[in-house]
């Protein structure tokens, strides 16, 4: 872990030491910086907190949202609450398997996308739905998922240039 990363995770966990439940918060704070868990930041909240490591697996493991391995630079969440499931979300979660060769809940190779369902992400009326970095797409359809790994496909290659310049 870089020195700044590292730095972030200690102010992260001493800003939550003190307050009693905080756990989760110090977590998430984590995550949003690092954009997972990795096992060095467990260990550094562990220290700062005071809080064993084993309690520490324990609730980035209970909830989905936390994620122990980096995602991809591309996480798409398919929405798989009972709007979307029942209106089709399993159909999506097959055909984004099918389009990226990976299983949900795991990245590609290249780290480029990452593939996750999740329960609810609160826009039952535009079920089935999925979130992409952030960018919600509604009523979407098996055959469209193609299309929308195509799209970011190319908004990386564009965002890879863009560094390069």
């Amino acid at each position: 872990m870089e020195k700044e990363q590292e730095d972030q995770v200690r102010t992260a966990a001493k800003k939550w030491a003190k307050q009693r439940g905080s756990l989760v918060m110090a977590l998430h704070e984590v995550q949003g910086a690092l954009g997972f868990v990795p096992w060095d930041a467990a260990r550094i909240i562990a220290e700062e907190m005071d809080v064993p490591l084993a309690r520490i697996y324990e609730v980035v493991s209970f909830y989905s949202y936390f994620k122990l391995e980096k995602p991809g630079d591309v996480v798409i969440s398919i929405c798989d609450g009972t709007a979307c499931h029942i209106k089709g979300s399993p159909g999506l979660i097959a055909a984004f398997e099918k389009d990226l060769s990976i299983a949900c809940g795991t990245s590609t190779e290249d780290g480029m996308f990452h593939l996750q369902a999740v329960r609810c992400i609160g826009c039952c009326g535009l079920a089935p739905a999925v979130v992409v970095n952030g960018k919600t797409y509604g009523k979407v359809k098996p055959p469209e998922c193609a299309t929308i790994v195509k799209e970011w496909k190319a908004k990386m290659k564009d965002k890879m240039k863009d560094k390069v310049s």
